[in-house]
């Protein structure tokens, strides 16, 4: 143990100090104080603080070899010592908390303005990048599809291997055209196009539930086929009820608030009669669609929020009670939970296959086209379940793709939705359409997903614009033509200078002099 007295300070002051406690022994007392085995003295012990610190000199290493360090205590160089910048001690220690409140002030006020930032990446932007968006994402997950739908059926064993795919291609061109057709029109015709789309569902969704032109497939009648002719009225159903709902909605303006006036005539009869006759069919996937699309359009516009609780009560009885009615939906029911998989009729061999394929992809996927389970393992692999073929084909990284772009696509829509500046009919309008279609493409994707991941029964529902589906993909490319239609008038609006208008000069109030008349 090393038994030399402490270093001491020299008279020369440094610039910086060294805090020890004020019964700290002098220079002249410290050999006074040890003994002849170097022990220290005992010395009275506590809790020194700050107001019990005094400042000492510190000064440069003594003759001895040792380097400069901080000044050492009583008990063998383990003592109490601090070593501070002059400088970053303040001169002034407030005891009531104010400088620790500003703190947290000021910490709250940038959390809130970065929380601000991001917020305006999906309410900001200018027309030129909303419109992008939505026709990129649209475009993208298009193409996607028609991919999928190709790789997906390239192993038909009929010999047919193209020909899903040229279908569907068929029908994505005639969205396409639809949708720059309705994108071209004036903004002002969507009312009017609600009304007749409408009218147009109820009279095909008649036909398929009480004639004879009605095709039954999959345990529901949705389909109506005339000659070689074949579509879901139920997909022109879902964009006539948001184009009405929207116009009808946006006409009431604050009264929606009242229950008459959002009761009349948008629920009842309205949505009420379409949901009747898509059940009288016994699509009950199509049915919660629209059920979703008709709480997002009275959400928008500001129904109060105790009636969406009783409605969502009341819905789920109805859900319910039609899967407890009808047997086959309660065979899924049951497979979903795995208690009859040992069914003679395999009711769990579709959800079990897409899981298999779906895990057997891992990130990367094990290339397109080089599925396994499509070779006849998974029932419609095109239609409800192409997602586990994107899955296992494409790997996390794919689905992953598909659920970014559907990210983009709302984005986009819902950036159209703010960009409206005036509560007017066209504002209301235009935000309750964007709001429906919102609700209808990622409601229906969220369904999807869910039932091929196991998360809920399997309920029929297809994934918006990558499922094979010539109606529904292009209804739902006309659903983007109705956004980008209102993206394009405000991009239009927004390239129109702000031009003041022309001050009018005054005309003088007084008779104009009359040249003949003389003076007298």
């Amino acid at each position: 143990m090393d038994k030399r007295p402490p270093r001491l300070p020299t008279s020369s002051r440094s610039d910086s100090a060294v805090l020890t406690p004020p019964s700290a022994a002098t220079p002249d007392e410290l050999p006074a104080q040890r003994g002849s085995d170097g022990a220290s003295a005992e010395q009275p012990t506590g809790e020194i603080t700050r107001g019990h610190l005094r400042t000492v000199e510190d000064g440069p290493g003594e003759a001895g070899g040792e380097a400069d360090g901080p000044t050492l205590g009583r008990e063998g160089g383990q003592g109490f010592a601090r070593r501070e910048s002059a400088g970053d001690l303040p001169a002034e220690t407030s005891s009531d908390g104010s400088a620790g409140r500003a703190w947290r002030a000021e910490r709250a006020k940038q959390r809130a303005e970065r929380i601000t930032k991001f917020w305006n990446i999906f309410e900001g932007g200018n027309p030129y990048t909303n419109y992008w968006l939505v026709l990129g994402a649209t475009i993208a997950l298009a193409g996607f599809g028609l991919t999928m739908v190709l790789s997906s059926t390239s192993v038909d064993s009929t010999g047919e291997a193209f020909t899903t795919a040229t279908r569907q291609a068929v029908w994505a061109g005639i969205g396409v055209a639809g949708m720059l057709f309705l994108t071209l029109i004036p903004t002002k015709w969507m009312g009017w196009i609600g009304w007749a789309a409408m009218i147009t569902a109820g009279v095909l969704l008649a036909l398929v539930a009480f004639s004879p032109w009605g095709y039954t497939g999959g345990g529901s009648t949705n389909w109506l086929r005339i000659g070689s002719v074949q579509g879901q009225p139920s997909e022109v159903a879902k964009l006539a009820l948001v184009l009405w709902g929207a116009a009808v909605l946006a006409k009431k303006g604050r009264l929606v608030q009242q229950f008459t006036h959002w009761m009349m005539p948008f629920v009842a009869p309205g949505a009420l009669s379409v949901l009747v006759l898509v059940l009288a069919g016994g699509d009950l996937g199509t049915s919660i669609v629209i059920i979703l699309i008709v709480g997002a359009l009275l959400f928008a516009a500001g129904v109060g929020m105790r009636w969406f609780f009783l409605a969502g009560l009341l819905a789920s009885a109805a859900v319910a009670l039609l899967m407890w009615i009808t047997p086959y939906r309660m065979m899924r029911v049951y497979a979903w939970l795995g208690m009859n998989c040992d069914h003679p009729t395999e009711p769990c061999y579709q959800t079990e296959q897409g899981l298999y394929a779906l895990a057997s992809g891992g990130f990367w996927g094990v290339g397109l086209g080089q599925s396994r389970q499509k070779w006849d393992y998974i029932p419609e692999v095109h239609n409800d379940f192409i997602f586990t073929i994107i899955g296992e084909e494409l790997g996390l990284l794919g689905t992953a793709t598909v659920l970014g772009l559907f990210a983009i696509l709302v984005v986009g829509i819902f950036r159209v939705a703010n960009g409206v500046s005036k509560d007017d009919y066209h504002g209301r309008f235009v935000k309750l359409v964007c709001m429906g279609i919102i609700a209808w493409l990622v409601g229906q994707a969220f369904i999807n997903i869910a039932m091929v991941t196991g998360l809920i029964p399997v309920v029929g529902v297809p994934l918006p614009f990558i499922s094979y589906g010539g109606s529904a993909l292009t209804v739902a490319l006309l659903a983007i033509g109705v956004v980008l239609n209102f993206a394009r008038r405000q991009r239009l609006q927004s390239r129109r200078p702000k031009t003041r208008p022309k001050k009018r000069r005054r005309r003088s109030t007084l008779a104009p002099l009359n040249k003949k008349t003389t003076t007298a």
